[in-house]
């Protein structure tokens, strides 16, 4: 019998924890519930994601300044026959699947800057080849947004429409798919893949009153793209004051990242409050997050997948939101009073949020006990049912050549 060929596809490997946290999910279950898959990757950063993961990985670009700046005619002639290569490539690495997979990420989202012939278009190309070829692709546990721009917008509702199946994050993605046009009636929701990930062993207990704090590199979304420095520097000042109320208390704090890109927020927080109660911790997965989380008594967190960590802790944390996925999340795991706008940091309002956050901590551990329990039993109906969407059998079509 020959074994079935699995495809995984996204920006993966590309320094995004959350990213790489929703590839290890859906690696999980590929190797619990379909063990003989034979399982490769197109994406962002396949060194990282074979050295990692362990599973051949093929660049998602042909063009390698794809994500850099174009103002020479040479780089934006190469971007431009990019466009043209990666269709090709993209549809012989889709020829070669019997499933793809796109596992969890912001796909059919704009909440951060984002460009149509980025992404979108990438993820067009996938999906449309699959339904030329007749490969199934799968966006699992995906999350989407209202979108505004309408290239942007005309891409992500395509994709969708042209993927064989899909299920979202979170009701927010699913109704925002239904307003761009997508018929989403037989579409389902679960909660973040990353819930599915195996608890790490518990860390030694950290220093009395531990904050964990994940920041970002924030400049806002599509729409705020003229007063991006702006939002950024409102969401730092609030940050570093923030940190340097509870420094001035005596109370120590972690900084957190979720992306490589956020060790500048880092260095601009660690220069401005210059404590050693201030400490930057070295992440690699989610999984070193959650170590980190889990030895704190609160936490404060922006990125949706630190959040994640926090929660899947235990740990009550304070969300800085600044797209309704994290409202969402926050809300299902029971503490959606809890949230304060990015775009806006008020240092004392957010003290005062985290004052009353603190006091009802007992409390708001055990009701994350409870959550966590239901998403857990949730995200094993998802891969009961996506099972049954993409592996009716065990043996995989012949219509496709080697």
């Amino acid at each position: 019998m020959t074994a079935v060929r699995v495809g995984v596809f996204g920006l993966l490997g590309s320094g995004n924890l959350g990213n790489d946290g929703s590839l290890e999910a859906v690696l999980g279950y590929l190797r619990t519930a379909h063990p003989g898959a034979v399982v490769d990757a197109l994406c962002g950063g396949p060194e990282t994601v074979t050295a990692r993961f362990g599973i051949p990985a093929t660049r998602l670009h042909w063009y390698r300044g794809e994500y850099r700046t174009a103002s020479r005619a040479g780089a934006v002639a190469g971007k431009g026959l990019g466009k043209l290569v990666d269709a090709f490539r993209t549809a012989a690495w889709v020829r070669r699947h019997d499933v793809v997979i796109v596992p969890g990420m912001g796909v059919l989202e704009a909440t951060l800057p984002l460009r149509p012939w980025g992404f979108p278009y990438s993820l067009f190309l996938l999906c449309a080849a699959g339904r030329l070829l007749g490969t199934p692709v799968a966006l699992v546990g995906v999350g989407a947004a209202a979108i505004r721009d309408r290239p942007t917008r005309a891409l992500v509702r395509w994709s969708a429409r042209l993927a064989a199946h899909r299920s979202y994050r979170d009701a927010q993605s699913r109704d925002a798919l239904r307003a761009m046009g997508v018929d989403t009636a037989r579409d389902e929701v679960h909660p973040d893949l990353a819930f599915s990930l195996p608890t790490p062993t518990p860390p030694p207990a950290g220093p009395p009153g531990l904050v964990c704090v994940g920041v970002m590199a924030f400049h806002g979304g599509n729409d705020d793209r003229a007063r991006a420095e702006e939002i950024h520097r409102r969401y730092l000042d609030g940050t570093i004051r923030f940190v340097r109320a509870l420094v001035e208390e005596g109370r120590p704090v972690r900084l957190l990242t979720g992306d490589a890109v956020d060790a500048t927020v880092v260095t601009a927080i660690l220069d401005a409050v210059d404590s050693p109660l201030v400490t930057a911790a070295e992440t690699a997965s989610l999984a070193d997050l959650t170590r980190e989380m889990a030895a704190a008594d609160t936490a404060v967190a922006i990125r949706y997948h630190n959040l994640i960590c926090a929660l899947k802790a235990g740990t009550p944390v304070l969300a800085v939101t600044y797209a309704a996925k994290s409202e969402a999340l926050m809300a299902q795991m029971g503490l959606g009073e809890y949230c304060h706008p990015a775009r806006e940091v008020d240092a004392d309002r957010l003290l005062e949020q985290f004052r009353n956050l603190e006091k009802r901590s007992a409390e708001l551990r055990q009701t994350l006990v409870e959550r966590n329990e239901t998403a857990a039993r949730r995200l094993d109906h998802q891969f009961t049912a996506l099972t049954a969407a993409l592996f009716p059998t065990t043996t995989p079509t012949s219509r496709k050549a080697p």
